[in-house]
C-alpha cells in the first residue's frame, strides 16, 4: 500500500509539474464552424495536454466523435436544429440516430459519452417559433430512443437554451418567470426533465447583457463586486448569479425547484467590439474560474457548478448577424494558440495553456493592397467583395485593427481573402488592386494572419459558405 501511494503521490507531481490543468466541473464548446478546422486528433490532444475532461459538440459528426474513443474525455453529442422536425415526428428516426450515431461509439475503450443537446438554442426569440412545435417531441423521442437502447440511465437529452427563455418584470431574481409564448411548453419539459433525470442547460453570457445596453454598469458584469442589488434580502453583486438565481426561481414556481442546472455556455470574446478584449475576457474568466473553485455556488442554488466555456477556438464562419464579436469567443485562436495565460483552477496560478501540437501552416505571404495600381475606382466594391467572402471582423470600431491607416485597412480585408482561399494566386488579383508580399504587414496591435493547412476532413461545404457569405454581406458597414 506504501508503494502505492509513493507512486501516486509521484505521478501527480509528475502532473503538476507538467502544468497540467485538472477542472472537473468546467469544460468546454467544440465549435467548427471555421474555414479551415483543425484536425480533430490535434484538438483531442489539445483538450488532453490542458486537462479538459468535458467537451459539448454541436453536431454528432462521427468522424470527429471517433477521436475521443478511450480518453476518457466526457462527451455531448449535438443535434442541430434543422434536424429536430424529422426526430420529432418520428420515433425510428430517433431510434436510428441513437444507433448510428451514440450507441456505435459505446464499445469497450470507446466514447465516454454522457448527454445529447437537442438543438441548439431553439426557442430564441429571433427565431419567431421555427422550432418551437417540434424541440419537445424530438426530446422525448431521444429519450426514448436511449431507453431502449439501454443507456438512457447514463445518457440523458437536454435542450441548450439561450437564457431568454426567462425573465423578470423587475429585473430581479425572484421575480424570474418563464417567457409568456412558452410558459406552458417550458413547464412540460422542465417537469419531464424532473421525471427523467436530465438537465436543464442554459447559456449565459454577461458580455452580451454590456453589448446590448450601453448604460449597464460593466462591473456587474464581471465578478468583482461592483454596483450590487438587493432582492428581499439576497445580495448580489454580478450578473451572471443574478441570471441564474432568475431560472431557478422560474423552476421552483412550476413546481421542480431542484432541477439539475448546467451551464451549457458561458464565456467573453475577445475581439470584433470596443468590450470584445483580451483584458476583459481574462478578467472575466479569473472571476469565473474563481468563483468556480470556491464551491459556493449562487444565493439561491449553493453548491458546485458544472459549466462549459464558450468557446474552444475562433470560428471565422459564424454569422456576424448578433455582432462582429461572434467570430471571436475562442479561448484559442483559430490556429490553436492560447490568447493569455489562464488558471482553471482559480488560483490565480496563470500559466500559459499548452497550444496544438502538429499545426501546420500555408506559405509565409500576404496578400496587399497595390495603391498604385491604376484602376482604383473598382476598390470599394473588391473591398465589400473579399469581406463578404472572407472575416473583416477585426476591422470594424473598437476592434483590433481599426485604427490602421486606410492602405492596411484594405490590405487585411484582401489578405483575409487570400488567406482564407487557401492562397491561390487568383484570390489575390481584385483587378489588379493587389500583390502577393513576403513581408509580414502585421502591427504591434493588428496581426494579418497565416491560414492552417486544414486537417478537417468535412471541410465546410460551398454552400454553407454561401450562405454565410450572404449573411455576412447583408451585414457588412461600409468599410472604406
Amino acid at each position: 500500500m506504501a508503494r502505492a501511494m509513493a507512486f501516486l503521490w509521484t505521478c501527480a507531481l509528475i502532473l503538476v509539474a507538467a502544468g497540467v490543468v485538472v477542472a472537473e466541473n468546467i469544460g468546454v464548446n467544440w465549435g467548427v464552424m471555421s474555414s479551415h478546422p483543425l484536425h480533430p486528433s490535434i484538438v483531442v490532444r489539445l483538450l488532453k495536454d490542458n486537462g479538459v475532461k468535458k467537451v459539448k459538440l454541436f453536431d454528432s459528426d462521427s468522424w470527429t466523435v471517433g477521436y475521443f474513443s478511450g480518453t476518457g474525455i466526457e462527451v455531448t453529442l449535438g443535434i442541430p436544429n434543422e434536424q429536430l422536425q424529422n426526430l420529432a415526428d418520428d420515433h425510428r428516426a430517433a431510434k436510428d440516430w441513437v444507433k448510428e450515431n451514440l450507441t456505435s461509439h459505446l464499445h469497450d475503450g470507446g466514447v465516454n459519452i454522457k448527454y445529447v443537446a437537442v438543438g441548439n438554442e431553439p426557442f430564441l426569440g429571433s427565431y419567431n417559433g421555427s422550432f418551437t412545435k417540434q424541440t419537445f417531441p424530438a426530446l422525448k423521442n431521444i429519450q426514448k430512443a436511449l431507453n431502449d437502447a439501454g443507456v438512457g440511465n447514463k445518457i440523458k437529452a437536454t435542450i441548450p437554451l439561450n437564457a431568454d427563455v426567462y425573465q423578470s418584470g423587475s429585473n430581479k431574481p425572484s421575480d424570474g418567470v418563464f417567457r409568456d409564448d412558452i410558459e406552458d411548453l417550458m413547464t412540460q419539459i422542465v417537469r419531464y426533465y424532473n421525471e427523467n433525470g436530465c438537465p436543464f442547460t442554459v447559456n449565459i453570457y454577461p458580455f452580451l447583457s454590456l453589448y446590448l445596453n450601453s448604460n449597464f454598469p460593466q462591473d456587474f458584469a464581471f465578478f468583482n463586486g461592483g454596483h450590487p442589488i438587493n432582492d428581499k434580502n439576497v445580495q448580489y453583486d454580478n450578473v451572471f448569479d443574478a441570471n441564474y438565481d432568475t431560472l431557478v426561481r422560474a423552476l421552483k414556481k412550476v413546481g421542480v425547484p431542484d432541477l439539475k442546472i448546467i451551464v451549457g455556455e458561458v464565456g467573453w470574446p475577445t475581439d470584433g467590439h470596443k468590450t470584445a478584449t483580451k483584458d476583459n475576457a481574462k478578467k472575466f474568466y479569473d472571476g469565473l474560474f474563481k468563483k468556480l473553485a470556491s464551491n459556493k455556488g449562487t444565493p439561491l442554488r449553493p453548491g458546485k457548478m458544472e459549466v462549459y466555456l464558450f468557446g474552444l477556438f475562433d470560428e471565422d464562419m459564424k454569422s456576424i448577424e448578433p455582432g462582429y464579436f461572434e467570430r471571436h469567443w475562442g479561448i484559442f485562436y483559430f490556429d490553436g494558440k492560447p490568447k493569455f495565460p489562464m488558471d482553471f483552477s482559480g488560483g490565480g496560478n496563470d500559466k500559459a495553456l499548452v497550444a496544438a501540437k502538429g499545426v501546420q501552416y500555408l506559405p509565409n505571404q500576404w496578400c496587399v493592397y497595390e495603391k498604385d495600381a491604376m484602376d482604383q475606382e473598382v476598390l470599394p466594391n473588391q473591398m465589400s467583395w473579399a469581406c463578404s467572402h472572407a472575416d473583416c471582423s477585426c476591422l470594424q470600431e473598437g476592434a483590433s485593427c481599426y485604427n490602421l491607416d486606410n492602405t492596411r485597412r484594405i490590405s487585411y480585408a484582401f489578405n483575409s481573402y487570400y488567406q482564407t482561399n487557401d492562397q491561390d494566386v487568383e484570390a489575390c488579383k481584385f483587378e489588379g488592386l493587389a500583390k502577393i508580399v513576403t513581408v509580414d504587414p502585421s502591427t504591434q496591435n493588428c496581426k494579418f494572419p497565416i491560414q492552417i493547412v486544414s486537417g478537417g476532413e468535412k471541410r465546410l461545404s460551398f454552400a454553407y459558405i454561401a450562405i454565410a457569405a450572404l449573411v455576412s454581406l447583408m451585414s457588412l458597414f461600409i468599410l472604406v
